[in-house]
This record gives structure tokens, sequence and C-alpha cells, in this order.
């Protein structure tokens, strides 16, 4: 377990990422949903994130009800505040935001300091628990004055009051995280997809910026929302599909890896854990195959040739020993 920042929350070191309990692309059912977090646990997993933009709040419900059978002071939990959720009369799914659920709500931006309570408030009456531990401000791309204005500040509050014990934020982006981590006192930052085999744009500012002002970062998306799990036509980056370029690139990833008697799998997640400011790694699951799969990967050794090999061949090997 690794605390988060100056907090005394600690995390583990493989994560699981509930966004997949949402629906996300596709159903899954009530007991697929337990059993991947029934899994989880089984593998020694503590740390657990979903967010209310997750299946418009059914990743929410359904980890708080599997995790419901478990002491709540056994395992950490974060959430995430930004997208406030409404009722919505409409009707059709959400598909048109990546989840197979009806579009029985609608979600709202809202960064503000009443928006960041109440968003908060609504998802622990979804999650059916007294508290979250972490909670992340999520995607403010297109809200920094206001995340930084009074989303940041009502954060802060939560925390000086005990509501939480860490805050901060998590994006897919490296640039408003690195300012963040620069310009207030969050704990811990969620950054997700830029710090991969396929994209090191974390590397530049924000992981050098973390370690030198203790703040932790979490790493989500370690396979670039399914590239680097499995790479071939039609595999999506970035949750849309994956450019040829990037699938030839992570194809000649996975012949390396194979070369030398692991997977790209258990490299991808190697990668991200390896560097020293990163405290977890998220890996997202929609079934307790996935999760065995995941942990197993997690702490199958890489041979050192191969990072040297994509040392030599000039791609990044990241923190990944010499």
């Amino acid at each position: 377990m690794t605390a988060l920042g100056r907090t005394g929350v600690q995390v583990t070191p493989l994560g699981f990422g509930a966004a997949a309990l949402g629906n996300l692309y596709t159903p899954v059912s009530d007991e697929q949903a337990h059993a991947a977090v029934q899994a989880a646990w089984e593998r020694g997993i503590r740390y657990f994130d979903t967010a209310p933009h997750y299946g418009l709040g059914l990743s929410e419900r359904r980890l708080g009800e599997a995790l419901r059978r478990f002491d709540r002071a056994s395992y950490t939990l974060s959430t995430k505040v930004g997208r406030r959720l409404e009722p919505a009369d409409g009707t059709g799914d959400d598909r048109a935001h990546g989840y197979a659920v009806p579009a029985t709500h609608r979600r709202v931006w809202d960064f503000s300091a009443d928006g960041v309570r109440r968003t908060l408030e609504a998802s622990l009456d979804r999650l059916g628990l007294d508290r979250v531990d972490v909670v992340y401000l999520h995607d403010p791309d297109d809200h920094a004055e206001q995340a930084f204005r009074e989303g940041y500040p009502a954060l802060e509050r939560l925390r000086a009051e005990g509501v939480v014990g860490a805050i901060g934020a998590g994006m897919n982006q490296a640039g408003m995280l690195t300012r963040f981590v620069r310009d207030t006192d969050v704990d811990v930052v969620l950054c997700a997809g830029r710090y991969t085999l396929l994209d090191q744009s974390a590397a530049e500012a924000l992981l050098p910026e973390a370690l030198r002002r203790g703040v932790s970062v979490v790493v989500g998306g370690a396979f670039n929302s399914g590239l680097l799990a499995a790479p071939e036509p039609g595999a999506t980056y970035d949750y849309t599909r994956a450019p040829r370029r990037l699938l030839d690139r992570a194809l000649r990833l996975k012949a390396a890896a194979e070369r030398h008697g692991t997977t790209l799998r258990a490299a991808a997640l190697a990668f991200c854990a390896a560097h020293p400011a990163v405290a977890s790694v998220l890996a997202g699951a929609r079934s307790a195959a996935e999760v065995h799969d995941c942990a197993e990967q997690f702490t199958t050794p890489v041979p050192d040739a191969f990072w040297q090999e994509l040392r030599d061949d000039g791609l990044p090997a990241g923190e990944g020993p010499p």
C-alpha cells in the first residue's frame, strides 16, 4: 500500500477502474459486475475508482453494492465531481457517451462549490456508503476557470472538514494536471492514457513535477482503452478506432514482448507502475476473468531484455528496468 501525497489515504499498486460496471460500450449484468469486484478483492486489490459519468450513476450503484459486504476501513474508494446528473424526460440510451444504459439522466457540467457538494452527496447516496476517500475534479478541460476558482477550493474545504481524505483532478491530458500540481495543494492526480507505451506526454512535466512536490499520480488507461490489450484491426485507442500507425506500433511492441517470453499486457502495466511518481495503476475490467488476467499480468516479470530492445529500436521504455 502507498499513501497518496502526504495523506493517510493508501492505495494498492493495482487498482480497479469501474467504468465498465456502468456498461461501457456493452451491457454488463449485475452478477458479472459483482463477480468482477469479488475477483478484485480476492486478488488483493483494495483501491476502487468510479464516477457519476460512468453509466449515469450505474457504476457507482453497482460498486457500492458489491463493496458493502466488506469492512469499510479495509479499502480505498474514489469518485469524481464536475458532471452533475439531472433527471431527463427523454427516451433512448446513452450510447452517444459510450454507455449502454437508458438515458434516464443528463450530465450537467458544474464545477461550482455548490455543484461539487451536491454531486458528492448524490454519489454517496448511489454508493450507499457514508464516505469516499478520494474525490477528483473530473475532466475540467473546458471549465478551467470555474474548476480552479470554485471547484478546487470546495474540495479543499471538504478535506479540511474531514469529509474526504484526499483530493485531486482526473483528466485525459497532462498539461492541466501539471497546473494542478504546481498551483494547488492537491494530494493526487489521475492521469488517463498519457503515460503508456504509446503516449508518454505525462513524462515531460507532470511526473517530474509531481515527484518534486510530493503529489501522487494514479495512472489510468494503461492499455489506451484497448489497443495495448489486444492490438488488432478495429481496436480502440482513446475510445475511438485506433489509427493504422498506432496499430502498427502496438503490433511491433506485442511481437517484441512475445520474443522475450512475456505479453504486451504485462509490459503495458509494468511500464506505468515503474515510474517513482506512480502510486497506483487503475485497470478497468468487466468480468472476473478480466480481473484475474490483469492481476496475473501485473505480477508477471518483464525481462530486462525487452526494455533494452525497445531502447535499441528507438521506442520508449520509460522507467522500465535498464
